[in-house]
């Protein structure tokens, strides 16, 4: 995999950041996968990352500790330093598909973005600065994809200019969210003497990301309030709803720390929803149509996740290496080792795998079925796969450092939080699991069934005269 900063044969390592020339692609990449274009904006980016990105992580979190309102007080002006940066390197918006999309991104491919998402993933800003961070390209592409005119001239376009961020409000405290038809939060529809109708939402949400924000804008809200005529359809029993932030009744209770790490100042928050009433226009599509909106905003949301966290991986297994060729231990350099050598090969076989399928779905996804069995069996299988493995890979860089590792020294200790987080956030693994069985019990079983029409004539017509009258 291409390392920042050192290779500059392939155009990615040295010079400033506002380059952006040619080369080859990153080692692991198919041929043909990247155009032109996006190998240029793949260079460009591996050069913002590593020189602006990377060393302002450290800087933006000094900066939340001195300043005098708290953690969540503000939003150190780093951010937007960088965030018009990106803006002048053309690094904007990359995550929105050309053909689901139009212009409204960069005119990449899904398997383009992948690659360039990855490099992403190594800085805890470069998401954000780019444009691309969740909860914010999952909302903006539900938006774009379901959303009215009225709603994308209030939201999405706000959004795309990065003028305000947003929250994704699905996940509740009493009951068993990886079932979304558990969800109870409830919209009651309300009808005036006028005939006017409005929603009246009261609920309980927590790990709402970024619900901690000052810049938050908008709210996505998933709630019951099912179709007229669903029945016992559970698929229909559930709607969309945006709401304008803030809002009297959308409280933030408390914030979540994330094993000690609280994520400011965007963090995770537990949010109380009083009374909060809205009009016809708050509803995303239509009543009922909550859950078929929520799969299709989840299925690009976990192929941006999975390569992220594929970045941060290798930036774990990097420093693996490096701090195993500087110490020793009984005689000889801990990379000399066998068990320091094997766990990089298993990291290394285990984290190339991972991206392999990340790219097989992310190709799905640009083919003419996005939804389709085979895109949405990858898209459950990436979400187990790559945490698994990213979390052994860190799992090992924190063991080779020892107390090093645990600390907040590294970036290690903070990135295994993530890491772990992302085994349960979009769905726990049990959950994929039980979709990757279900759809290859149901491949095998199409497979075993025998031809209904064994005739290999085409024609089911026994008569070859095709006159019915002769």
């Amino acid at each position: 995999r291409t390392t920042m900063g050192v290779t500059s044969s392939n155009g990615s390592g040295g010079g400033g950041g506002g380059g952006g020339g040619g080369g080859s692609a990153p080692p692991g990449v198919p041929p043909g996968m990247l155009s032109p274009r996006a190998l240029r904006l793949l260079h460009r980016l591996e050069r913002f990352v590593e020189e602006e990105c990377l060393p302002a992580d450290d800087a933006f979190e000094a900066a939340l500790d001195a300043q005098p309102g708290g953690r969540f007080g503000a939003v150190p002006p780093v951010l937007e330093k960088l965030k018009a940066r990106a803006r002048e390197l053309g690094l904007w918006n990359l995550f929105l598909a050309r053909r689901h999309f139009g212009d409204l991104g960069a005119g990449l491919t899904n398997a383009e973005y992948a690659v360039l998402c990855e490099v992403t993933g190594r800085s805890r800003l470069a998401p954000e600065a780019c444009n691309c961070s969740a909860p914010d390209s999952g909302n903006m592409e539900l938006l774009a994809r379901y959303g009215s005119a009225e709603q994308k001239r209030r939201f999405l376009e706000p959004l795309l200019a990065g003028r305000i961020r947003s929250a994704f409000l699905m996940t509740e405290p009493a009951v068993a969210s990886s079932d979304a038809s558990n969800i109870a939060a409830e919209a009651k529809k309300l009808t005036g003497t006028d005939g006017g109708v409005r929603y009246r939402i009261n609920g309980t949400k927590w790990w709402t990301t970024g619900g901690c924000d000052p810049r938050l804008g908008v709210a996505v809200i998933l709630c019951r309030l099912a179709a007229p005529g669903a029945g016992a359809d559970r698929r229909r029993r559930h709607s969309i709803f945006v709401v304008p932030l803030p809002h009297p009744g959308v409280v933030v209770k408390r914030h979540l720390n994330v094993f000690g790490y609280d994520d400011a100042p965007f963090g995770h928050a537990e949010v109380e929803l009083r009374d909060v009433e809205v009009g016809p226009e708050a509803l995303v599509l239509g009543e009922g149509r909550g859950f078929e909106i929520a799969q299709g905003r989840l299925g690009p949301g976990r192929v941006h996740h999975c390569m992220r966290a594929l970045g941060l991986a290798e930036r774990g297994l990097e420093a693996l290496v490096a701090r195993a060729a500087s110490r020793e231990a009984f005689g000889k350099p801990l990379l000399a080792q066998g068990t320091v050598q094997r766990d990089v090969a298993e990291c290394r076989l285990a984290l190339d795998q991972a991206r392999l399928l990340v790219y097989r779905c992310a190709a799905a996804l640009d083919g003419e079925a996005p939804h389709g069995a085979a895109a949405l069996m990858d898209i459950a299988a990436i979400k187990v796969a790559v945490p698994r493995a990213a979390c052994r890979a860190l799992d090992c860089a924190v063991q080779v450092h020892g107390g090093l590792g645990v600390c907040d020294d590294t970036f290690l200790a903070r990135a295994y939080a993530a890491m772990r987080t992302l085994r349960i956030a979009d769905g726990p693994d049990e959950v994929h699991l039980r979709s990757v069985s279900r759809f290859e019990i149901a491949r095998q079983r199409r497979r075993r069934q025998p031809n209904p029409n064994p005739n290999p004539n085409p024609n089911p017509n026994p008569n070859p005269n095709p006159n019915p009258n002769p």
